[in-house]
């Protein structure tokens, strides 16, 4: 019997997510997916997707490695939110910096020559490790992924000093406590070979 996933790896990375809302139900009043790329088709790199009245509730994209988040909006991130599949977002050019401590609360920077943004979380809960299969039932997705994901029951984004309002909401996933807010490391995505 094999161990290795017999699907092709496209990407493996990181990717955390921030989903707040002022009333759990709501739709989201921010939206941001950060990704820190090691390896795709279109090379390493950072992008983050973001979408908040703090952007005037339009989508902003800013990468360091346009190649790959066009990729990623063509494939996985443009599955995850079917919005961000239009190409003529614009692109920010933008420089990228981690801090933090993921046991306890995790700080990713974003620097663009017109604004800057931060994106925290904390108030960490337990990791649960997530593996599916592409075209897995129930919820059949084009993609399979293997990911480390760590609920924060705590976050917020920040852009040019200003805070984005809602919340994050507590949720279950797998029967285990979860949140609309996550760190997702250790990140890979596959396709049928």
């Amino acid at each position: 019997m094999s161990v290795a996933d017999p699907n092709r790896t496209i990407l493996t990375g990181e990717n955390p997510f921030i989903r707040l809302s002022s009333k759990d139900g709501d739709p989201n009043s921010t939206d941001a997916s950060y990704w820190r790329i090691i390896h795709c088709p279109m090379g390493p790199g950072h992008v983050l997707y973001v979408k908040s009245e703090l952007t005037d509730g339009r989508w902003r994209i800013y990468s360091d490695n346009i190649a790959m988040a066009r990729w990623l909006q063509k494939t996985v991130q443009g599955m995850l939110n079917p919005e961000l599949k239009d190409l003529t977002i614009p692109v920010t050019d933008a420089a990228f910096e981690k801090s933090g401590d993921p046991r306890y609360f995790w700080t990713e920077h974003v620097s663009a020559i017109d604004s800057e943004l931060a994106l925290t979380w904390y108030d960490i809960g337990e990791p649960l490790l997530i593996h599916t299969q592409p075209n897995q039932a129930p919820n059949p997705r084009p993609y399979g992924v293997c990911t480390l994901l760590i609920p924060a029951l705590g976050a917020r984004l920040t852009v040019d000093g200003k805070e984005a309002k809602g919340q994050p909401w507590a949720r279950e996933r797998e029967g285990q406590p979860f949140s609309t807010c996550a760190l997702a490391f250790s990140e890979s995505w596959t396709e049928p070979r």
